[in-house]
């Protein structure tokens, strides 16, 4: 059964510099949301204590999720290293084409946990 391809990752944020990262999430939700028609959902979470955020992505497919990494790649955004440290950990539910797991590795860097769940049990989502 095919489903949507989720992505999630964990980043640390600088310390000091929550108040940063709360103020560049507006326009970065813009410049996906004009960049990416394709995208389903993409939502940005701030942990209780405020030193971590999660990217969680929905995507049509692996394709669409392919297409977000070239524009990353295209857009090499600074603000986003100005206010977030690290990535520390991806989880992606779907099946994720080895493009995409070679980009995961790179642009997460050496160490960092990358949790796959390629197949889609069911499940739904509403418009």
């Amino acid at each position: 059964m095919s489903g949507p391809f989720v992505f999630i990752a964990t980043n640390r944020v600088r310390e000091g510099k929550l108040e940063a990262e709360k103020n560049r999430v507006p326009g970065w939700v813009r410049f996906i949301d004009e960049r990416e028609p394709r995208v389903l959902g993409f939502h940005e979470y701030l942990s209780e204590d405020g030193t971590e955020v999660e990217y969680v992505q929905i995507h049509p497919d692996a394709a669409s999720f392919e297409h977000h990494l070239a524009v990353l790649a295209a857009e090499a955004n600074e603000s986003y290293r100005e206010t977030l440290e690290a990535t520390t950990a991806i989880r992606v539910y779907g099946e994720p084409t080895q493009p995409i797991l070679d980009l995961l590795h790179a642009f997460a860097g050496e160490g960092v946990p990358i949790t796959v769940f390629p197949q889609h049990l069911g499940g739904f989502q509403r418009a």
